[in-house]
């Protein structure tokens, strides 16, 4: 296995290979881990009961999925990573405003990822937490550092391995003691349900910043339709099933949400070896993506003010960075952990869902999937240095998305005159969506006109 020779450039078609069947293993894969049923804890912590909690999972898992796979669509036809790509909505030094919020997202799934697996392990490695926390951040090293085929592998065996093993998991949650009620339909809160709805949507979207970093090795004839079903199916199963099993045992299990990673693998079977293994497996695969898009996003943001080549050396120094980096960010305690990652949840949702509906309103209604992939890279090309009306309707969204906003940390005055639900996700769409779409058909006008006079 050799370590990956491209990065943000063009994947030429010689070297394109593989199925989008692939993609179904990487997504439900990504999935397969003490985050994400961590993530199904938290409905319960908004106060639904596991009929609503199941029911918004399930809802935001179909919806977020087809914004998600919308973008993993674009791989094959473009052969660039997501990122780089957006360039040319937002100009090739303009596209470093949204990579920043990326980068921050990047970072804190990395944290989060990292904390749950340390707790997880803390009674079964000889290792203090802060050597735990620096042997995980070593592994994902060393995966993210050779790249895409090897990321490839190891999620279809995760993914595999993850369909037992959680079945089992379910098996035995579904056996346990649940109080009267769970399952009904009384105690209807709408705002927490949307709250919750959002979660759901905000979880799938997370991926779309590098979903298309994963398609963009297929050949150009690959079907388009099948790259977006196999994204989806894989990561609405992998996602809904285990916010699933992260609800179910935030139920059943006394003080799960404390330690969801030590509480599985004592369900699964008292802190055994293959239990342990098993998911520090998961947890190590789905920080490799994190690390990864990381080191895309890294370069993306670099490579417009330097002449840079990515050799395996280069690309071995700045992973090492970005790993010792994202280590050290471990070490912050946190005292309230399923807290933290709520309202890191939602601060997500506020810079993703702008960024998201300005990219797929480019790609599908304005330009019809058709780039010049030279000009991406190149500052003085058709898509210019920096394309204001992107980046001001981006952080034109996320200003008026303020008052609608509804956390632990703040609330808006809209959101708390409609009784705490939370529509900023609504804002976050439809605004940008609208206004990109309107102001840069008018510019296409007017420099058609411009070029007829």
């Amino acid at each position: 296995m050799k370590v990956e020779k491209r990065s943000i450039d063009f994947i030429p078609e010689a070297e394109r290979h593989g199925e989008p069947r692939s993609l179904f293993f990487v997504w439900f894969g990504a999935n397969a881990n003490i985050t994400t049923v961590a993530a199904g804890v938290l409905p319960i912590s908004l106060g639904l009961n596991l009929f609503w909690s199941a029911l918004s999972i399930l809802v935001g898992s179909l919806i977020g999925a087809i914004f998600m796979a919308s973008h993993s669509a674009q791989g094959p036809r473009l052969g660039i990573p997501q990122m780089i790509q957006s360039r040319a909505q937002f100009g090739v030094f303009g596209a470093i405003v949204p990579l920043l919020f990326v980068m921050l997202i990047y970072l804190g799934f990395f944290v989060s990822n990292t904390l749950l697996a340390a707790q997880a392990v803390a009674t079964a490695s000889p290792l203090s937490n802060g050597g735990n926390i620096v042997l995980l951040g070593v592994l994902c090293f060393l995966v993210a550092l050779f790249g895409y085929q090897l990321i490839h592998r190891l999620q279809k065996v995760l993914s595999l391995v993850s369909i037992a093993v959680f079945g089992v998991a379910s098996l035995l949650a579904l056996a346990l003691p649940i109080e009267a009620g769970q399952w009904s339909t009384q105690g209807f809160n709408l705002a927490n349900f949307l709250a919750s709805v959002s979660i759901a949507v905000t979880w799938q979207l997370s991926y779309a910043p590098y979903v298309a970093d994963y398609s963009r090795y297929l050949p150009t004839s690959t079907s388009t339709r099948q790259v977006f079903w196999y994204s989806y199916s894989g990561t609405v199963i992998g996602g809904s099933w285990m916010m699933l099993l992260g609800a179910v045992l935030a139920k059943g299990l006394a003080g799960f949400a404390d330690n969801v990673g030590l509480h599985l693998i004592g369900l699964l079977g008292g802190g055994t070896l293959l239990a342990v293994a098993f998911v520090l497996y998961g947890q190590i695969a789905i920080n490799v993506f994190n690390l990864y898009g990381a080191f895309m996003s890294t370069v993306t943001v670099i490579e417009p003010f330097a002449a840079l080549k990515v050799t395996p050396g280069v690309r071995a120094g700045f992973m090492l960075v970005i790993c010792a980096a994202a280590t050290g960010l471990c070490t912050l305690a946190q005292d309230d952990f399923i807290q933290f990652f709520l309202n890191f949840i939602f601060f997500m949702s506020y810079f993703l869902i702008p960024w998201t509906a300005i990219n797929l309103v480019d790609y599908y209604a304005l330009r019809k999937g058709v780039y010049q992939i030279a000009d991406i890279f190149e500052p003085s090309g058709i898509y210019g240095r920096v394309n204001g009306i992107a980046i001001g309707v981006f952080l034109a969204t996320i200003a008026l998305e303020v008052p609608f906003m509804n956390t632990s940390l703040y609330t808006g005055p809209i959101a708390a005159g409609l009784h705490g639900v939370d529509l900023a996700w609504a804002v976050g769409l439809l605004f940008p969506a609208g206004m990109y779409y309107r102001l840069m058909s008018r510019r296409s006008a007017l420099l058609a006109s411009t070029a007829r006079a």
